[in-house]
């Protein structure tokens, strides 16, 4: 029988989960917690001893008398990953097929994906992992599912913008978004598929057209972007990455990619050079894996990792964990823009309420960097939208 255990509150994000307040976990070395002071139920035993491992794919897991907010660690939640043979799709399925929270593990994709399934499979973990080959088995895939995890669609090549993926992966976000609909219309919607900033619009519309749309439950995975900042932060300033959190807001390419530097915590200065360094890199990160690669790929692993990361605490949002946050691109009305990238709380509803705090007091460098990326927001927002209705009108022509 399963030993009783808690999931811990959470803040600050470290990993795939977020760094637990006053857990009783005590010490940490890097993302790896004192073996001591963590209790191993049976549910999660597939991960061994292994604290750091543990640390990083699963939530904290204490004694039942360290917190009074508990919630079951039973395997119930069943996640559906589109798109599970490609690059991204892949890792992401591993670490999914991790987590203890997952009862069913669904792959999709047009071709391939059975191998897939077959070797994940094998892994001793409770996730049973199902596969779903083809428009026709598409519909099966979703019956039934909590979360639904988006990454189809072609890769970034070197010298391509998200932009230019924008025509491919518009209309196989679309058709995708439009199964989701008709099939598990209540499921948490995580968007991977590039251009971030026009496919979560498109799929927005789509579910209005379908009369389905809760803006509560459609995400854009912008997670990347805070490993990123989490990650590049450390470095430069030789803190320990658990204790790192830099939130990023706007959008999701480019300059609309927007570290709110001034808001790190734990409280860290930079000079301008600093500022302006970290910025840069953080915007143009997924570039510097495309240029590193070389025409063999983008960023595949860290994207699964980020969207891993995201999928683990949907589900612990939806398990009853009271304080999950992560940012991530929604419909907002923190400004003039549509849709805008946002620290949030998850909850079992999806969005409980927007860290709009973020955006106050911060410094003249990120006020004129957040003046800046709106047009360009702006514009990729409405490319979108007007690309969901134009395949509305002509559908309906027909």
């Amino acid at each position: 029988m399963a030993s009783t255990v808690t999931f811990t509150s959470v803040s600050t994000q470290a990993g795939l989960i977020q760094k637990p307040r006053n857990t009783g976990v005590t010490s940490y070395s890097g993302l790896k917690a004192s073996p001591s002071s963590v209790s191993f139920g049976s549910e999660s035993s597939f991960l061994g001893r292994n604290a750091s491992l543990r640390a990083s794919v699963a939530p904290r897991i204490v004694p039942k008398a360290a917190s009074g907010s508990q919630i079951s660690p039973q395997a119930s939640y069943k996640v559906a990953v589109l798109g599970a043979a490609g690059g991204i799709g892949q890792p992401l399925g591993l670490l999914i097929k991790m987590s203890p929270l997952v009862s069913e593990l669904h792959l999709y994709d047009i071709a391939n994906v059975k191998g897939v399934a077959a070797d994940l499979s094998h892994c001793n973990t409770p996730a049973q992992v199902l596969d779903f080959t083809g428009p026709s088995e598409l519909a099966n895939c979703l019956k039934g599912v909590d979360v639904v995890v988006i990454p189809a669609g072609v890769p970034r090549k070197p010298g391509m913008t998200r932009d230019d993926l924008f025509n491919i992966n518009a209309s196989i976000v679309k058709s995708l978004v439009e199964a989701v609909a008709d099939n598990c219309p209540d499921a948490f919607i995580h968007i991977i598929s590039n251009p971030v900033n026009s496919t979560v619009p498109i799929a927005a519309e789509v579910l209005k057209q379908k009369g389905v749309y809760n803006p509560k439950k459609l995400f854009g995975v912008t997670t990347l972007d805070v490993v990123r900042a989490n990650t590049f932060v450390a470095q430069k300033k030789n803190l320990k990455l658990i204790d790192v959190d830099v939130p990023v807001v706007g959008g999701h390419a480019g300059i609309t990619i927007l570290p709110l530097l001034s808001k790190t915590r734990p409280s860290v200065t930079f000079t301008d050079e600093e500022t302006e360094e970290l910025t840069k890199r953080i915007q143009n990160a997924g570039t510097e894996v495309v240029e590193a690669k070389a025409g063999a790929g983008s960023a595949t692993l860290s994207m699964a990792y980020a969207a891993a990361r995201f999928v683990e605490s949907s589900l612990r949002a939806l398990a009853g964990d009271p304080d999950v946050y992560e940012c991530t691109f929604i419909q907002s009305e923190v400004n003039d823009l549509p849709f805008f990238a946002s620290r949030v709380k998850l909850g079992k509803n999806g969005v409980e309420s927007v860290v709009s705090a973020d955006l106050e007091g911060v410094t003249e460098y990120e006020a004129k960097a957040l003046e800046a990326l709106k047009a360009e927001l702006k514009g990729s927002i409405e490319k979108g939208i007007a690309f969901a209705n134009k395949q509305q009108e002509a559908a309906a022509s027909v």
